[in-house]
C-alpha cells in the first residue's frame, strides 16, 4: 500500500512540476514559459561614485513565475568585464543565464 502511495504521489508532483521547470542547467533552470518583455529603466539614477557602471535589472525564476530583479549601479572590477543576465532559448525552453564577472581577455 506504502509503495502504491508513494508511486501516485511521485506522478502527481512530476506532473505538476512538468509546466513550471523542466530541468536546471548551468547558471539556473530551463523553463518551458517564455519571459516577459524587460521594461525600461526609466530611473537609474546618478552613480555613486566615478567608475561605477550600472547593471540593468532581469527577471528571476521563484516560485514557478517570473519575479522582476531591478538593477543597480556596480564598481569594476580589474581583469574583469560583466556579461549581463539573459534568457536564451534552449530546446523547448528558455534557459537563466545570470549576469557573471569574466575575465577580461
Amino acid at each position: 500500500m506504502k509503495a502504491i502511495f508513494a508511486a501516485v504521489a511521485a506522478l502527481t508532483l512530476s506532473a505538476a512540476l512538468s509546466g513550471c521547470i523542466v530541468t536546471p542547467v548551468g547558471y539556473g533552470a530551463v523553463v518551458a514559459e517564455a519571459p516577459p518583455p524587460v521594461p525600461y529603466e526609466a530611473v537609474v539614477g546618478v552613480a555613486p561614485s566615478p567608475g561605477y557602471f550600472w547593471m540593468g535589472g532581469g527577471y528571476a525564476w521563484v516560485g514557478g513565475r517570473y519575479a522582476w530583479q531591478a538593477g543597480h549601479w556596480a564598481a569594476p572590477r580589474p581583469g574583469y568585464r560583466w556579461s549581463p543576465h539573459a534568457w536564451r532559448r534552449s530546446g523547448n525552453g528558455w534557459r537563466d543565464e545570470g549576469g557573471r564577472w569574466e575575465r577580461a581577455r
